[in-house]
């Protein structure tokens, strides 16, 4: 069995080496205009073969429209990640703080969570 990529013959498994990935840091800047964040409650999600967009806004009590306050466009592999990401950091909060609260029946959800 061989493996392609990027429409090259590589060799068999038994001689195929890949190669060690190099370790490097990130280093992560947040613009001023950013570091407030946006308070978010709703989330729209749109897709095609090759995006996924993300509309994050706010919905307020009583309003029948959402303002949406942020977009994101990301390929598939991405978002992905992201979910994987996300469900790994869910889990550490559950773990530190407890269970989070999404089932409140035919309720809606308290007022005070938003």
């Amino acid at each position: 069995m061989a493996f392609r990529r990027s429409g090259v013959q590589l060799p068999s498994a038994p001689f195929f080496v890949m190669e060690k990935k190099k370790e490097f840091q990130i280093k992560i800047i947040v613009d001023d205009s950013i570091t407030q964040g946006e308070y978010t409650n709703f989330l729209s999600i749109l897709h095609n073969p090759t995006e996924f967009i993300l509309d994050f806004g706010r919905l307020m009590p009583g309003k029948p429209e959402v303002k949406i306050k942020a977009r994101l466009i990301a390929s598939p592999y991405h978002i992905k990640r992201f979910l994987e990401t996300i469900k790994q950091n869910i889990e550490i909060y559950e773990k530190n703080f407890g269970k989070i609260k999404t089932d409140f029946g035919e309720q809606p959800p308290p007022e005070d969570i938003f």
